[in-house]
């Protein structure tokens, strides 16, 4: 199991109180949410400024994102060990220091490792967070009443950034978005320690060290090898000892999990369809997502010549859908179940992508922005099905476990979703750069038929973990 964050006994908290833990912690996730995708669109300021490269700029993205998805899981563990609070409070610290590492970087290299650093101090906060919400929440019906409100923050947060980052570049330039993070933190740890209760988990799990070693190497190796492959070829000697590499390090991941008496992910979930689908539909949703965001950061810029302001102002549109589809998606889910909105998600998302397959210089721009609110509709229908999907049936003790397996399948596809991204366009001059877009707006609209797939396998009145 990963974690037991549903193991702690009732919360005898006010229902003020537990909804002002939920905004407390909701607050916090705002800001990894803003920062998954506020970097996004000062990309090519950033490569201007350190004078790198497309490759070199996915890093940038995906060394934040991969180091936190691959530490989600024993962030949750060391949450129930010692102390929820307290390892949130950790995390948030982590967080902001390295923010301020990132906005003072020299070089793309200094860049990179800050914000492989800062992804530590995150995945401190997102598995986290969830669990001290969840603790306060006994109630099944207003845990998913809670589930949707967190689905809403943390959906408008992933769409807004790019509007924020557009308008900080413009306004301060691109290091900005880095220094923005620092007076939130400083709120948010003030706020934590006056509202938030300390909780743990019944007992302290040993933690699984060669795991969690051989879990990062895995998730490394992969998004490695998307990002440069391209660069160094799909067939060289070096792209096929990673492959290989790859495959050793899952395969011994999976050996060691099955023989530890306390593994770091509990594989036996795996056993159960609907928590499969639900974990890779949310791998999928990020995947599209991170997929438009790119696309639209490049295309938009270099290839319109938009700055980087009217570039996060054309996400509006998604922010909208997002913010105002989330909250209305948890509320399906707590009264219909999770199916019908998936079958929102997954047709708004399909139909997001399909609206820009024949993407070109003189593209409308009525179009891009019609597709990009219907992407943000799908998005902000799918977090809180998903989320509910992977937990429900599941006893207290395993439903943790199965929520940070959804936090980190979301992180992977927020990674692989750069990757490809990047590798689409990197190398493409201003002309040529919308032609080769195409392929990703038709993953994106693969990933929103797949959450159809999901909806099916969904179960249709499940309204959370039982009691």
């Amino acid at each position: 199991m990963l974690t037991k964050s549903l193991a702690a006994p009732p919360s005898p908290l006010s229902a003020r109180r537990r909804w002002t833990v939920l905004a407390v912690c909701a607050l916090s996730m705002f800001l990894v949410g803003v920062d998954t995708t506020i970097v996004n669109v000062g990309l090519p300021e950033i490569g201007r400024g350190l004078d790198v490269g497309t490759r070199g700029l996915e890093w940038v993205v995906d060394a934040y994102t991969v180091v936190m998805a691959s530490l989600l899981i024993v962030s949750g563990a060391l949450a129930d060990r010692f102390g929820r609070r307290r390892v949130f409070q950790c995390g948030l610290l982590v967080f902001g220091l390295t923010s301020l590492a990132c906005a003072l970087a020299p070089s793309l290299g200094v860049l990179v490792a800050a914000r492989a650093v800062q992804g530590i101090g995150a995945s401190m906060l997102s598995p986290v967070a969830l669990a001290i919400v969840v603790n306060a929440m006994p109630d099944p019906r207003e845990r998913a009443r809670a589930i949707g409100v967190w689905a809403s923050v943390f959906g408008l947060s992933m769409a807004a950034g790019p509007v924020t980052g557009g308008a900080l570049i413009a306004a301060f330039g691109w290091r900005s978005v880095f220094w923005i993070n620092a007076p939130v933190v400083v709120a948010a740890l003030v706020l934590v320690a006056v509202f938030v209760p300390e909780s743990r988990g019944e007992r302290a799990r040993r933690l699984d060290l060669p795991g969690q070693v051989l879990l990062t190497v895995v998730l490394c190796l992969s998004v490695g090898i998307l990002i440069e492959g391209p660069r160094i070829g799909w067939t060289s000697p070096a792209a096929l000892a990673g492959y290989a590499l790859t495959a050793a390090a899952t395969a011994g991941f999976v050996l060691v999990e099955l023989r530890r008496g306390e593994p770091l992910m509990d594989l036996g979930l795996f056993r159960r369809p609907p928590f499969v689908t639900a974990v890779l539909g949310a791998t999928a949703v990020f995947v599209a997502l991170n997929v438009t965001l790119l696309l639209n950061t490049f295309y938009l810029q270099h290839t319109r010549g938009w700055t980087p302001l009217a570039t996060g102002a054309a996400t509006l549109p998604m922010a909208l859908g997002a913010t105002l589809c989330a909250p209305w998606s948890g509320t399906l889910v707590g009264r219909l179940g999770p199916r019908r909105p998936l079958i929102l998600a997954g047709g708004f998302t399909a139909a997001g992508g399909l609206c820009l397959v024949n993407l070109d210089q003189d593209t409308s721009v009525s179009l891009i922005l019609l597709a990009f609110l219907l992407i943000g509709i799908g998005f902000g229908f799918a977090n809180a099905p998903l989320t509910n999907t992977a937990v429900s049936g599941l006893p207290p003790s395993r439903a943790g476990v199965a929520g940070a397996i959804t936090s980190t399948a979301r992180q992977v596809g927020a990674a692989v979703g750069i990757a490809v991204a990047g590798g689409l366009v990197a190398g493409a001059g201003p002309v040529s750069l919308a032609a080769e877009t195409r392929p990703g707006w038709l993953l994106v609209s693969a990933c929103g038929l797949f959450l159809l797939v999901v909806a099916r396998a969904a179960g249709p009145r499940s309204t959370g973990t039982p009691s």
